[in-house]
């Protein structure tokens, strides 16, 4: 009679899948958040679906120095792993899905601790915290940000306007000119740009050849920058209303000088980089 054998010890590779496919079954109803508001009606992070992409892409780019690491697990991956775990169990029972997305990165950041160890999660750092920005901030603070943004877009372009001679006053969010007056509602507010160009600026001072100093001086830059392009193109439309009229602002001049400030902010970013290298 041939003895029966004792099963091996599960093999990493094979733990890990549990892992992930742990994580994908008790992670589901914030997915679901987060697709849902992705593709929400103007929605302010439609960006957010690409961002695992890149994380996985920036980890796929440094696959020969995290095959030459040695792994050297670590306990305290476990207790990150259960940390994240909890916040997320406290943030699905009272349904707060902001702080369970967050938490999924904390259990991410624990897992490659208790499984390949700090000289790996050290190297996956950035693509891994890179996932923030795919998190949906609450929409109470969604709406203070948009609205102070566009109370304040609205203050700057009226000081502007007038400096080029363009007659004009501020009534809430809305600039009223002398043959016309131009709203800046939420969705201009410039949300959207900003954080898709904070996105852009923590990518560019990752990849930046430079101190860890310039580094967050090119990211914190991306502010700035997005809260001026916006008051540009506020500036620009309000300027064509009274020039020529509404009916040439909005339509598609009105898409598509958001996508040229947009680029415009984008290579100015790119430029300070390039000067802060």
């Amino acid at each position: 009679m041939a003895k029966s054998q004792a099963a091996g010890p599960i093999k990493k590779s094979h733990q890990v899948a549990i892992a992930g496919a742990f994580i994908l079954l008790i992670y589901l109803p914030t997915f679901i958040w987060m697709w849902e508001r992705w593709f929400a009606r103007d929605s302010y992070y439609s960006h957010g679906i690409l961002v695992p992409f890149v994380t996985l892409y920036l980890i796929w780019l440094k696959k020969d120095v995290l095959k030459a690491i040695k792994p050297q697990p670590s306990k305290w991956g476990m207790r990150l792993f259960f940390l994240g775990i909890g916040v997320h169990l406290l943030s699905a029972f009272f349904r707060v899905y902001f702080t369970s997305g967050f938490s999924l990165i904390i259990v991410l950041f624990g897992l490659a601790l208790y499984f390949y160890g700090t000289k790996t999660l050290k190297e996956i750092l950035f693509p891994l915290s890179f996932l923030a920005f795919m998190v949906p901030l609450p929409l109470v603070l969604v709406a203070n940000i948009s609205f102070k943004l566009k109370m304040f877009a609205a203050h700057m372009a009226v000081v502007l306007l007038n400096n080029m001679r363009i007659v004009c006053i501020q009534d809430g969010s809305a600039i009223i000119m002398r043959h016309a007056y131009v709203v800046v509602d939420d969705v201009c507010s410039g949300l959207r740009s900003l954080i898709a160009l904070m996105a852009l600026g923590s990518l560019f001072a990752y990849w930046m050849k430079s101190s860890r100093a310039n580094k967050i001086i090119l990211f914190l830059f991306s502010v700035p920058i997005a809260v001026m392009a916006n008051v540009v193109r506020i500036i620009f439309l309000a300027a064509v209303n009274e020039i020529w009229g509404s009916h040439y602002a909005s339509g598609p001049l009105h898409e598509l000088s958001g996508f040229i400030v947009f680029a415009c902010a984008f290579l100015l970013l790119y430029t300070v980089g390039k000067t802060l290298e």
